[in-house]
């Protein structure tokens, strides 16, 4: 009998390269490979990120590292740096193969025995939640994006399609299914165009559709720009009970001047009138967002709008970008740059504007019953388990994390403690059940309790 080829796969960058490399992963394990963790494989597949020259620099360590370790080794790489520059990635170290196009993943790995099988995924390794890719492509001009040229045009998946996979998933024991694209909130542009609106294929039509498969489970949305916040898709999301309060919409600037040099769709008054509008529809929804610091011609003022836009709109999490140019893009040839000390305590002031506005949201949610998917043991604390919240946040209560995990429980909650907050499961979770472990208390604490208890019911 002959041995099974074995493979390993490396991913970075964003969760729709994260879904790809599942995906090529379920095509090899078709054809008959067996993924590894040990030994020398026969097969390594890098799957790169493009979106600044640190992510470069993480792919070439990675093919040449993977390459020192399995020098017999098949080498292919895809993804976007792959993309961007075959020719210089053709170049490094025991590169066998340079996959650029990705529209059909499995005839660029035919070599292989890859043939097609399922649209889609059946499961996602090592995730409590799956990503589900529903589009690529960006028609965008952002000055400081190069990710428009690496995966140009525009491709969504059908509903049918989609909602077989999620449904797949979700009988594969999944509970949370986040919907990602390169650009989600254009999903269905390809579909809709030159129809009527009554055969429109939209994001919020997805969201209904999803809305109908069986099961328990609920969807959130990775991404989105705020001015595609509009009635359809509020209605939508105010009807749709499995979709997660949450919103993720991307600022990048709170100041007029930057968002125009950045080439964004919306100024700073509009962004905050969809948040509003955001708030008046669902239960008071968690917001998260990205902002970059340091952009070309950014001054103090501008900044300053940025912090102050932040808090306005109340965000619980803002994931922090310093500018790095990228070349082939518009901004890198500008010269207006941000010295680096001030780039570091500008970071710092918006890490501190960031903790000020999640305890302010968690404190909002103080007596709450968040609808918790645990995924991890609470570090630090024997018998606690720690989860997100359909809003977003983290929160840790007791229990036994191999029986818990990947599943959702409602959990009161009753406190707030250090980054988490803390509750006690309720409702249809019966709190006898030994792997809630009633009568267990945390411990091990890393770090003194900040404890802000419950207003009284």
């Amino acid at each position: 009998m002959n041995q099974a080829r074995t493979f390993q796969i490396v991913t970075l960058g964003c969760k729709v390269n994260q879904y790809e490399s599942q995906y090529v992963r379920e095509l090899l394990e078709h054809a008959g490979w067996v993924q590894t963790t040990r030994g020398h494989p026969d097969l390594c597949l890098v799957n790169t990120c493009t979106v600044t020259h640190e992510a470069d620099a993480k792919g070439r360590q990675s093919i040449r590292r993977l390459h020192g370790e399995n020098p017999s080794a098949d080498l292919v790489v895809m993804g976007c740096f792959a993309t961007r520059d075959p020719k210089a990635v053709s170049q490094l170290p025991g590169v066998r193969r340079v996959i650029t196009e990705k529209t059909d993943l499995a005839g660029e790995l035919a070599e292989y025995g890859v043939v097609p099988h399922a649209a889609g995924i059946s499961r996602f390794d090592d995730r409590q939640r799956a990503f589900v890719k529903v589009q690529d492509g960006c028609l965008l001009n952002c000055s400081y994006c190069i990710i428009p040229s690496v995966r140009p045009g525009m491709r969504s998946r059908t509903i049918p399609e989609i909602a077989a996979e999620v449904g797949r998933l979700v009988d594969n024991g999944y509970r949370e299914v986040v919907l990602t694209g390169i650009h989600l909130g254009h999903y269905g542009l390809d579909l809709s165009k030159g129809k009527p609106k009554s055969e429109w294929s939209r994001l919020w039509h997805l969201l209904q559709a999803l809305e109908q498969i069986p099961g328990d489970f609920r969807v959130r949305l990775s991404s989105l720009e705020a001015a595609e916040v509009r009635d359809d898709f509020l209605k939508a999301l105010k009807d749709c009970s499995k979709v997660a309060p949450h919103l993720h919409l991307c600022l990048q600037s709170g100041s007029d001047k930057i968002l125009t040099a950045m080439r964004r769709r919306y100024r700073r008054d509009s962004f905050l009138e969809h948040c509003q509008r955001v708030r008046e529809v669902l239960d008071q929804p968690a917001l998260t967002t990205d902002v970059i610091y340091g952009f070309p011609g950014e001054t103090d003022e501008d900044f300053e709008q940025t912090v102050d836009l932040c808090q306005r709109a109340g965000f619980c999490k803002i994931h922090l970008f310093a500018y790095s140019p990228r070349e082939g893009t518009d901004a890198a040839k500008w010269t207006e740059t941000v010295p680096a000390p001030i780039k570091a305590l500008r970071r710092q002031r918006l890490l501190e504007v960031e903790a000020e506005l999640l305890q302010s949201f968690q404190k909002q949610l103080l007596g709450r019953v968040l609808d918790v998917l645990v995924e991890q043991p609470l570090e630090g604390h024997s018998g606690m388990v720690r989860g997100t919240s359909c809003r977003a946040v983290q929160v840790a209560f007791r229990g036994r994390h191999q029986a818990l995990k990947k599943g959702r429980f409602p959990v009161r909650v009753t406190h707030i403690a250090g980054q988490h907050l803390w509750g006690d499961p309720e409702g249809t979770t019966e709190l006898s059940d030994p792997i809630f472990l009633k009568n267990s208390k945390p411990e091990g604490s890393r770090r003194p309790l900040i404890v802000v208890s419950s207003p009284a019911q």
